[in-house]
């Protein structure tokens, strides 16, 4: 009979796991959890004159009235509208097109999937101002091939750069850049799924829309809240297309959505006190309308109660 190997007692890690945790650590805390505090601080606070004309400026408490005075500013009030409606346009359509993308890529009679996959993912590779200015000059009157066209065969020439038209104009850019992201996300989760449902699909007479509709959208339904989630806050940031179309056109001030109206409260205005309380105002915002998403969608995506 074989002796008993000794019972040894389990080593523990020791430090090893905090020193290789440390870098994050400082990096999260640098980079991070100071900044945020800092304008939460900002926030909160307020720049006063004392003494009359030639009086010394000093910083001082004012408690919520940034916030007040922020949530009241009609410009910051109509550039979230503005944002809000960028957002409904944005999401669905870009969503919507990257999942099409997506399943015909995976479907079995598709052909050239590598050189297609490349050219829509093509566009997310182009930084935000760059594509910005790209769609610029082809909305531009006067150097716009989209309205050389339409003028050389005696049709009214659309004007992209217009009020009633401009939104949908900066949409189109964010959907442009956008949907191949998406739908590389989405093919990915695609390609995950088991090969055997498809071949029991067909064999029970299902048809590609069939299976696409009933079995393969469902099973990706978390990478379709993971990108939904994130095409949300992206639009909610939404900053580089209207801040670059806005010398081209009128349509766009410099208060058109919340970004801009911080922007021009910080470095226009001088006032970072008002543009920090916009700030905290509009990531809780995002936060608020993300996890709300996120708690509609996750029983049905991911099978969870909460």
């Amino acid at each position: 009979m074989a002796a008993a190997r000794p019972h040894r007692p389990r080593q523990r890690g020791g430090a090893a796991p905090y020193v290789l945790l440390l870098p994050a650590l400082v990096l999260l805390v640098l980079f991070l959890i100071i900044p945020i505090g800092y304008t939460i601080w900002l926030s909160v606070r307020a720049s006063r004159v004392t003494g009359g004309g030639l009086g010394l400026r000093t910083e001082s408490f004012v408690g919520l009235a940034n916030y007040v005075g922020a949530i009241t500013d009609s410009a910051y009030a109509h550039s979230v509208l503005r944002m809000l409606g960028y957002g409904v346009i944005v999401v669905p359509t870009m969503l919507g097109l990257a999942l099409l993308f997506a399943l015909l890529l995976d479907s079995r009679g598709a052909r050239l999937t590598s050189f297609t996959r490349l050219g829509i993912f093509l566009p997310y590779a182009v930084p935000g101002v760059i594509a910005s200015l790209l769609w610029g000059f082809l909305y531009l009157p006067g150097v716009s091939p989209i309205r050389a066209a339409f003028e050389a065969v005696r049709l009214p020439a659309p004007d992209f750069l217009g009020s009633g038209s401009v939104l949908f104009s900066v949409a189109n850019i964010g959907i442009w850049g956008g949907v191949g992201f998406n739908m590389i996300v989405l093919y990915t989760a695609l390609r995950g799924l088991p090969a055997e449902l498809d071949d029991a699909a067909r064999v029970d007479g299902a048809s590609e829309l069939q299976i696409a509709l009933r079995i393969k959208v469902p099973l990706i339904a978390p990478a379709l809240v993971m990108t939904g989630i994130f095409s949300l806050i992206a639009s909610l940031q939404v900053f580089s297309e209207p801040s670059t179309l806005q010398p081209l056109t009128d349509s766009i001030s410099f208060t058109w959505v919340p970004l801009m109206t911080i922007y021009r409260d910080a470095f226009v205005n001088n006032d970072i006190y008002t543009a920090a309380a916009a700030s905290v105002l509009l990531a809780l915002g995002t936060l608020a309308v993300s996890l709300a998403v996120l708690s509609f969608l996750q029983k049905r995506a991911f099978g969870e109660d909460r």
